[in-house]
C-alpha cells in the first residue's frame, strides 16, 4: 500500500476531462487499497446549474478519499495575462494547505498538467514529504498558448519556458497520453527518453452500461425527434467551435439534425453570437450536466463530436473520446493535423476524423454519419471494444502501479 496524493486544479463536482480522470484514479487506486489524498482549488467555475450556488467543504472524506479544496484567485473567464498572474500564487496556497492538513507520509506526488504553474509543486512536495514526484501532461504549456495565439509576449514565453524546463528537471516520471507528444518532448524539449513514457488515458466503462436512473435529456430538451451531435466539455480556443457552427449554417437544410453543445468556457460568449448572428435553429447550447448524468446525457445522443482548433500544433488527444467509446457511440473528430486522435478513429473504426477547418469534408462527414444511421451501432461497438483493451481503468492502474 502506497500513501498518494494527487494535485489537480479541477476535482468534481467540478465537470471536466480532467476532472474525471483524476476522479477516477483517485478511485481506481482506493479500491486497489492505497491511501489516497487529493488537493484541489475550491469548486468555482465548471458546475452543473444544480449545484452553482451550493457551498463545498474545504477538507472532506469522499468515499475514502480525503479531499483538500484551497480557495484561489479566479482562474478561469477571465483574460489570460491575468490568470497567468494568478496562477504564480498557487503553488504557494497549495503547498501550505497540503502542509496543514496533510500529516501521513506521502510516498507518490501525482500533478496533473496543465496548468503548468501548478507542477512546481511537485518538486516542492517531494522535497518536504521525501515523495516521487509523477507529472502527468495532457497539454503541452506554453507551447498550446503559442500555437492558439493566446501567448506571443517574449519574454512571457521565456519564463514560462524556463518553469517547464525546471519541472520536467524535477519530475521523477513524466507521463503523456500519446507516443507523439512523447516524441515532442523528446525532440523539441530535451526529456530524457528513458524519464517520459507513454500513459494512455483512461474510463470505467461500468457507469455508462448500468444505467438505472429515470433520465431522459432528449425529453428535457425537447429533442426526441432529432439526430444528434454532442459536444461536451469546455468551450474555449483550443476546441475550435465555431468551425462546428459554420459547418451547421451549411447544414441547415436538413431538419433532423441538430448540434448540442452541453458546457462552457471563455469562447461561450462567441459561440452564442455566431449562433445568434446566423439565426441557427440547429445550435444549441445547454450548461454542464453533473458528472454522474454525463453517461446518461451520451447513451441518448447519435453521434459525439471530438474538436481541436487546426491551430494547434501538438499530439493532444480530447479526453471525449472515451466518454463516447464507453457509451458505444460513433465519432466524428476534427482535429489538427497533428493529433493522435486519427490514429485512434482509424484503429478503432469508431467513426471519421478529419482536419478542422475542411467545411467541404466537414459537410460530407455530417451526411454520411445521417445517412448511414444503420452503421452506426457497429462504430459504436467497435470504439468500445478498442476501449476495453486499451484504455479501461483497471488496464490502466494494472500499468500505474507498476510506475509507483
Amino acid at each position: 500500500m502506497k500513501n498518494i496524493l494527487i494535485v489537480v486544479d479541477v476535482y468534481p463536482p467540478e465537470v471536466s476531462s480532467a476532472s474525471n480522470l483524476m476522479y477516477e484514479l483517485a478511485n481506481g487506486l482506493k479500491k486497489r487499497g492505497h491511501n489516497v489524498w487529493v488537493l484541489t482549488s475550491y469548486p468555482k467555475y465548471y458546475l452543473p446549474q444544480e449545484l452553482k450556488n451550493k457551498k463545498f467543504e474545504l477538507f472532506s472524506n469522499e468515499n475514502g478519499i480525503k479531499v483538500i479544496r484551497v480557495n484561489t484567485p479566479p482562474l478561469k473567464k477571465i483574460n489570460f495575462i491575468m490568470r497567468g498572474i494568478f496562477q504564480l500564487f498557487l503553488p504557494f496556497l497549495f503547498f501550505q494547505k497540503a502542509k496543514i492538513i496533510i500529516k501521513d507520509r506521502i510516498d507518490v506526488v501525482i500533478i496533473y498538467s496543465p496548468p503548468l504553474l501548478l507542477a512546481i509543486l511537485g518538486i516542492k512536495l517531494k522535497k518536504y514529504f521525501g515523495a516521487k514526484f509523477i507529472l502527468n501532461i495532457q497539454d503541452i504549456f506554453p507551447q498550446n498558448a503559442i500555437d492558439l495565439g493566446i501567448l506571443n509576449n517574449k519574454i512571457a514565453i521565456k519564463f514560462f519556458e524556463m518553469i517547464e524546463q525546471k519541472v520536467y528537471r524535477g519530475a521523477d516520471l513524466i507521463t503523456f497520453h500519446s507516443e507523439g507528444g512523447r516524441k515532442f518532448l523528446i525532440e523539441k524539449k530535451g526529456v530524457p527518453p528513458n524519464k517520459i513514457i507513454v500513459f494512455q488515458n483512461w474510463i470505467d466503462p461500468e457507469p455508462y452500461n448500468n444505467l438505472t436512473k429515470n433520465i431522459s435529456f432528449r425529453k428535457q430538451w425537447g429533442l426526441e425527434q432529432k439526430f444528434i451531435f454532442l459536444f461536451a466539455g469546455i468551450i474555449g480556443p483550443a476546441q475550435g467551435l465555431d468551425f462546428v457552427v459554420e459547418i451547421a449554417k451549411r447544414v441547415s437544410d436538413m431538419q433532423d439534425i441538430v448540434f448540442v453543445l452541453v458546457g462552457d468556457g471563455m469562447e461561450k460568449i462567441k459561440i452564442e453570437r455566431m449562433i445568434q448572428n446566423y439565426q441557427l435553429n440547429n445550435v444549441i447550447i445547454k450548461p454542464f450536466v453533473s458528472h454522474e448524468d454525463y453517461p446518461y446525457l451520451v447513451k441518448e445522443i447519435d453521434v459525439g463530436l471530438v474538436c481541436l482548433s487546426k491551430n494547434n500544433k501538438t499530439s493532444f488527444i480530447p479526453g471525449k473520446f472515451l466518454g463516447y467509446m464507453a457509451a458505444q457511440k460513433p465519432i466524428l473528430a476534427f482535429l489538427n493535423k497533428e493529433s493522435d486522435g486519427f490514429k485512434i478513429i482509424k484503429e478503432a473504426r469508431c467513426g471519421y476524423a478529419i482536419e478542422s477547418g475542411d467545411i467541404n469534408k466537414g459537410i460530407e462527414n455530417i451526411k454520411k454519419l445521417y445517412n448511414e444511421k444503420a452503421k452506426l451501432k457497429e462504430l459504436g461497438i467497435n470504439g468500445f471494444k478498442y476501449l476495453l483493451n486499451n484504455f479501461t481503468i483497471d488496464v490502466c492502474l494494472t500499468k500505474f502501479e507498476k510506475l509507483i
